[in-house]
C-alpha cells in the first residue's frame, strides 16, 4: 500500500482553493459523514458535520455533493440539511438537484425483472431486516451478523443472486458490510466524471470517501482532484489523504471554509 500522506498534500490543496475561491465537495455518506449503524435508520452524522455542512452551503463557493449507495430519498431526512445539497443516490443512477429535480437513468425491463426477484428472494427467506430494495438496485446488509449467521446468509443468497445477475445483465458488487445487485455501468466514478465535466478546468475538486465503493471515485479524480480516504484505520486504496473522523474530518470542513473566506477577505481588501 502506498503511504497516504497528510498535511502537505492537504495545504496545497487548500491553498489552490484559496487562490481559486471556489471548489467542488463530493462526499459519500455511510463511513465517511455517518459511523456505520447495523440500523440503517440510525445512521446519523458525527456531531458538528451537519453545521459544517449548513455553513458551507450558505456561505456560498462550495458546491456541495453527496454520492451515496443509498437511495436519494433516504438521504433527505439523514442529512436534515436546508437548502439541501445536490444528491446521486443508488451510486449515480438517481440525482437529486438542490432545486428538488429529480432524474433517473433509464432501466430496461430484464434489470427491473431481476432486481425484483433478487428482492423477493430475500423477503421469502426471512432477510426482510437485511434488505434495502433501491430504485436502481437491491442490498443485503450482513453488517452486526454473527460470523456464523453472516456466512450463512451469504452462503444462501449469493448463488441465487449470482444467477439472477447473469440472466438479468445485472452487476453483483460486495461493499463493507454486505453485498448489492445494481444496474451495470453504475458507479460512483462514473459521477466523479460528469461533475468533473460540469466544473471549470481550474475548480478545486475533493472526494471523500471509505467503503470500496468509493474507489471508483478516487481513481476517476486521480490528477484532477484531491482523494481522501475516511476511516479510523487505513486501507489500500487510491485515495492520496487519510482522515481519521470525526476529529480530522471536521478540521478539513474547517480548513475549507477559511480558505474560502481568507478569500473573500483578499477579495474585498483588492476592491
Amino acid at each position: 500500500m502506498k503511504e497516504l500522506q497528510r498535511e502537505g498534500v492537504l495545504a496545497a490543496f487548500m491553498r489552490r482553493l484559496g487562490e481559486v475561491g471556489r471548489g467542488v465537495l463530493l462526499l459519500d455518506y455511510d463511513g465517511t459523514l455517518a459511523p456505520f449503524r447495523p440500523e440503517r435508520d440510525a445512521a446519523h452524522m458525527y456531531a458538528g458535520v451537519r453545521e459544517a455542512l449548513s455553513s458551507m452551503i450558505s456561505g456560498g463557493g462550495t458546491r456541495v455533493v453527496v454520492i451515496s449507495g443509498r437511495p436519494a430519498s433516504a438521504l433527505l431526512p439523514l442529512l436534515g440539511l436546508a437548502p439541501a445539497p445536490e444528491i446521486w443516490g443508488c451510486h449515480g443512477a438517481e440525482r437529486l438537484h438542490p432545486n428538488g429535480r429529480y432524474e433517473l437513468m433509464p432501466l430496461d425491463e430484464a434489470a427491473v425483472a431481476g432486481l425484483s426477484q433478487a428482492t423477493a428472494f430475500l423477503m421469502d427467506n426471512g432477510l426482510q431486516r437485511h434488505c434495502e430494495p433501491k430504485p436502481a438496485g437491491v442490498a443485503l446488509h450482513t453488517r452486526g451478523l454473527p460470523d456464523d449467521e453472516e456466512k450463512r446468509v451469504t452462503g444462501l443468497v449469493a448463488p441465487v443472486w449470482r444467477e439472477i445477475a447473469s440472466r438479468a445483465g445485472l452487476s453483483l458488487r460486495s461493499f463493507d458490510g454486505g453485498h448489492e445487485l445494481r444496474v451495470p455501468g453504475v458507479d460512483k466514478g462514473r459521477v466523479v466524471e460528469q461533475i468533473l465535466a460540469e466544473c471549470a478546468p481550474d475548480e478545486p475538486v475533493a472526494f471523500l470517501g471509505d467503503d470500496l465503493t468509493d474507489e471508483d471515485a478516487f481513481a476517476a479524480l486521480s490528477g484532477r482532484g484531491l482523494s481522501v480516504l475516511v476511516r479510523t484505520e487505513p486501507r489500500p486504496t487510491a485515495a492520496e489523504v487519510w482522515l481519521v473522523p470525526p476529529k480530522e474530518l471536521l478540521a478539513f470542513f474547517t480548513d475549507w471554509s477559511h480558505s474560502l473566506a481568507r478569500s473573500r477577505r483578499l477579495g474585498t481588501e483588492l476592491g
